[in-house]
C-alpha cells in the first residue's frame, strides 16, 4: 500500500506567527527550526514511500528545501491542514493508497505511532481514516489543566467509544475530573495530531459543510464526526518519551526540556 507523508505548514498561525520556522534548541546546543524537525521526525517513520512539506509560503518553501525536503505548494485559501493536505495530494502525479498528516508543531512524535496508526489502516480496509490516541500520564495531564487555568489553548483530548471510534474531540480537558479525585490509570487521552486518510475520505472532507463545532473548537476533525464519517482512534504507547506540541509560545520551553531528557 503507497503511503505518503504531507506535513501542512502555514506562517501566518493565530497563535504563534511563524512558527514553523522558529528554532529550538537540542541536546548538543545546536538549534534546528520546528518543521526540520518535524520532517526528519517524520523522514524516521518506516514503510513511508515519500514524505512532502505542504505549504503556501515561500519563506518555508525554501527552508524546507535548505534543509533537502521535497515541497509541494499549494492554495492560500486551504483553512487547515486536512484540506492543504487534499490540496497537496491533487497535484501529485502518482496517487497513493494511503495519505498521512503529520503536524508540522509536533517534532516529539515518535515513528511507532505513525507505524502503528498506518497499520491499523492496513488491517481493516473499512476504516476511511485513524488517528492515534496517548492516555495521558500525570505530567501531560497537569500541562493540560494548567494551560486551561491559564486561559491558554494547549493539546486536544480525545473520547472515543468501545469500539475506538471517535465520540468527540476537544481543547478541553475531558472526560471532567473533579479536583482530588484523579484515578488511576488517568482517563484523558491525549490526541495525537496525525491522521491516515483513504484518498475518498480527504475529498469526503472537501465535499462536506463546515461544521458548527468544528468552527467553535477549530478542531478540523469535527468535520468528520458532524458529516457521519467514523474516526478510528489508535491507541498508542509513548514508551517513557514525553509527547507534547507546540501550541503557544511558551511551549518552546516544554519541548526542549523533553529534548534534553530524551
Amino acid at each position: 500500500m503507497k503511503t505518503v507523508i504531507f506535513i501542512p505548514a502555514r506562517y501566518a498561525s493565530t497563535r504563534y506567527p511563524g512558527k514553523p520556522l522558529v528554532e529550538l534548541r537540542q541536546k548538543d546546543g545546536t538549534t534546528k527550526s520546528l518543521i526540520r524537525m518535524s520532517w526528519e521526525a517524520a523522514s524516521a517513520i518506516e514503510g513511508v514511500d515519500a514524505v512532502y512539506v505542504a505549504t503556501d509560503d515561500a519563506r518555508i518553501a525554501d527552508h524546507a528545501r535548505g534543509f533537502g525536503a521535497q515541497v509541494v505548494m499549494t492554495s492560500q485559501d486551504c483553512e487547515n491542514g486536512t484540506a492543504r493536505c487534499a490540496d497537496a495530494l491533487a497535484q501529485l502525479d502518482d496517487q497513493p493508497d494511503l495519505v498521512v498528516n503529520f503536524q508540522g508543531d509536533a517534532p516529539l512524535t515518535p515513528p511507532w505511532f505513525v507505524e502503528k496508526l498506518i497499520a491499523a489502516m492496513k488491517a481493516d480496509p473499512t476504516v476511511a481514516m485513524a488517528t492515534p490516541v496517548l492516555r495521558c500520564d500525570r505530567q501531560t495531564y497537569e500541562n493540560f489543566v494548567e494551560d486551561r487555568r491559564n486561559g491558554q489553548v494547549g493539546g486536544t483530548t480525545a473520547v472515543f467509544d468501545r469500539h475506538m471510534n471517535a465520540l468527540y474531540f476537544s481543547k478541553e480537558v475531558l472526560p471532567y475530573i473533579a479536583p482530588g479525585k484523579l484515578p488511576q490509570p488517568i482517563p484523558v487521552f491525549h490526541h495525537v495530531g496525525v491522521y491516515a486518510y483513504r484518498p475518498d475520505a480527504l475529498q469526503s472532507y472537501v465535499d462536506a459543510p463546515v461544521s458548527e463545532l468544528e468552527t467553535l473548537e477549530g478542531l478540523e476533525q469535527l468535520r468528520f464526526l458532524a458529516a457521519g464519517i467514523p474516526v478510528r482512534c489508535v491507541e498508542v504507547d509513548a514508551r517513557g518519551r514525553v509527547f507534547w506540541e507546540l501550541n503557544n509560545p511558551g511551549d518552546v520551553a516544554r519541548i526542549e526540556a523533553a529534548l534534553e531528557a530524551q
